[in-house]
């Protein structure tokens, strides 16, 4: 299913400043701001489906652009999109469930609820190596080799988590 579809704004810098604290402040992506902004605006509940796919293809970006700022050795920039992966398919198994995850602490507990339901421990160590990319977002003192391992640990999850929705969708 593919209902979504990308679309390039030019916004007010105040706006996109906003914009960009509220993300930072709410653990959500600019994207899914504004998407639910608008949604709610027009009146316009996204169904499940959607939701998944909003958050699985978000996560393909973010880890994409992860790689992209690696290649540039910007390692603070590369661990959040890292970062900013594994959490989005972290939501779109919550979504998958029709439920929306709010904080770290949801994102770290659905985690755990994973890990449990498929008996896979890696799972949660491998969500380990994104919070830490997540902390060097604020701390950058992860050297390049680390960055690296961890983006490496944050594909594994991501394809971990994206075969464990495949397997929910499939009859």
């Amino acid at each position: 299913m593919d209902t979504l579809v990308s679309l390039e704004l030019l916004l007010p810098r105040k706006i996109v400043e906003r914009l960009r604290e509220e993300a930072e402040r709410t653990g959500a992506s600019e994207e899914e701001l504004l998407v639910n902004v608008l949604s709610e605006r027009f009146g316009e509940k996204l169904d499940p489906d959607t939701e998944v796919e909003m958050h699985l293809r978000l996560s393909e970006k973010e880890l994409m652009e992860a790689e992209e700022f690696l290649r540039r050795g910007d390692l603070v920039q590369a661990s959040e999109k890292a970062w900013g992966a594994a959490a989005q398919i972290v939501k779109a198994a919550a979504a998958r469930e029709g439920r929306e995850l709010r904080s770290h602490g949801e994102l770290h507990r659905e985690v755990v609820k994973i890990a449990a339901e498929t008996g896979d421990e890696e799972v949660r160590m491998l969500w380990q190596s994104a919070g830490m990319l997540h902390q060097n977002f604020y701390e950058n003192w992860l050297p390049r080799e680390m960055v690296e391992g961890n983006i490496k640990d944050v594909k594994r999850f991501v394809e971990k988590l994206r075969k464990i929705l495949e397997k929910t969708t499939t009859p």
